[in-house]
């Protein structure tokens, strides 16, 4: 993606010659004569570096920096004058300009000047992103032909810039999926911007999404960028959209549609070119029925479905998923037995991958890191039972292969029936179907 530079100058010979070395240096160029002009075509359209006059028609174009870096914090900043005076090159710093230059301008000496700037542009957006965004961690998909369709979607979503909403139960890693897609996508390199809408509420969730200016509610001390600003380029994450307020949902929705928004209390209109992904642990179209989620935002949002299945629903998963945590926490070598890991396989998890995680991490402490057996993984036997309370079949009592496939097709098909019937957990008839067909 070209940088995108805005060129303030009065002269129209030197927005011109300027205009046509910067753009076969690889810069995508806009004008503007005086600082009316550079304001609007601001306001239309974000800008990777601003090449600033100081003497212009209607104002001094340092007195424009400070305004500029509160508004466009990671912007390039190079200020060109016809008198190249000391002092005010160090004014021009002080207020907030990576470089100064006075005229004549030596055109290579500009590029060279102008990539510093955007690389210190991008310092300024990482250092930023980094300190409101958790750090990255990996993804490890398992190897279920569930698992394996949603990598494929998920690399699919990543080629394009359309909505996508991540569906699934708490824990089952939406989040860790929304920033695979963000790591194999054309804005990889910009920021991943995460919020999660269950947590905040009506103004506070407003705030944090537009940002706001200073005064505009009784906390509001000073102006403060939204994650619309800081995800610019790259890329946002509502996670539990279902949570989001109705009236929040309306703002959002002409954000989506149109990429443009307000600061609380401002009047000037913004614009943010992110990617947006979503996630969920409801049924929107649910919501939508019941009036807590509106109807367009839906269809906004409902552009991409993907959905993670749980982990109870693919237990073949669990044995390799496990060993992936482990590395993870830096226990490489850590066994497991195998009827703990039968244990393992049979439970349900209702906190699916990210119970695991802390369960393994509870077994590491137990077993003092050495290997790891039921005793390590205390309630879990008891918990898989729950399910099966009230079955007449003593759990003690394995169903035999011919009662497996009977019950499969009494109940038509449908596994969780089976299950119930059998008096097992699901994820055990998955595991004791696969062993009738190898």
């Amino acid at each position: 993606m070209k940088p995108a530079l805005l060129l303030v100058d009065d002269e129209e010979p030197i927005r011109i010659s300027f205009g046509r070395y910067l753009e076969r240096a690889g810069f995508l160029v806009r004008g503007a004569a005086d600082l009316a002009e550079a304001r609007e075509t601001m306001s239309a359209q974000r800008f990777d570096a601003i090449l600033l006059d100081v003497n212009l028609p209607d104002g001094n174009g340092l007195d424009w920096i400070v305004e500029l870096r509160e508004s466009f914090p990671q912007a390039a900043i190079i200020v060109i004058t016809g008198r190249g005076d000391i002092p005010q090159a160090v004014e021009a710093m002080r207020r907030g300009a990576d470089h100064f230059l006075a005229k004549p301008v030596s055109m290579p000496d500009l590029e060279v000047f102008l990539r510093k700037g955007l690389e210190l542009g991008h310092l300024r957006r990482s250092r930023h992103a980094q300190q409101r965004l958790a750090p990255p961690s990996g993804i490890f998909f398992g190897e279920s032909s569930s698992m394996s369709e949603v990598k494929s979607l998920a690399d699919l979503a990543s080629e394009s810039d359309a909505p996508i909403v991540l569906e699934g139960e708490t824990g089952v890693g939406k989040g860790v999926l929304a920033r695979y897609i963000h790591e194999h996508g054309a804005r990889r390199t910009e920021p991943l911007v995460e919020i999660n809408c269950s947590s905040l509420r009506g103004d506070l969730l407003a705030s944090e999404l537009f940002g706001h200016a200073r005064g505009a509610f009784t906390s509001a001390n000073e102006g403060r960028e939204g994650l619309l600003d800081v995800a610019d380029r790259g890329t946002l994450f509502l996670d539990e959209i279902g949570d989001m307020d109705l009236a929040v949902q309306s703002q959002f929705l002409k954000v989506l549609e149109e990429k443009c928004y307000r600061r609380l209390g401002e009047t000037r209109e913004r614009r943010s070119d992110f990617r947006p992904i979503f996630a969920t642990n409801r049924t929107l179209f649910e919501d939508v029925r019941l009036g807590r989620f509106r109807k367009d935002l839906y269809f906004r949002v409902q552009v991409f479905p993907i959905h993670i299945p749980p982990l109870r629903d693919r237990p073949d998963d669990i044995g390799p998923l496990m060993r992936f945590l482990l590395r993870g926490m830096g226990a490489d070598h850590a066994s497991v037995a195998p009827e703990a890991l039968v244990l393992l396989q049979d439970y349900t998890w209702p906190g699916n991958v990210r119970e695991l995680k802390n369960v393994l991490e509870r077994a590491l402490l137990l077993s003092r890191r050495g290997p790891m057996g039921p005793e390590h993984f205390p309630g879990l036997e008891t918990q898989a039972r729950l399910g099966s309370v009230g079955n007449s079949r003593p759990s003690s009592v394995a169903p035999g292969p011919a009662e497996i496939l009977e019950a499969v097709r009494h109940a038509g098909g449908d596994t969780r029936k089976a299950a119930t019937a059998l008096g097992i957990s699901r994820a055990t008839l998955y595991r004791r179907i696969k062993g009738l067909n190898p």
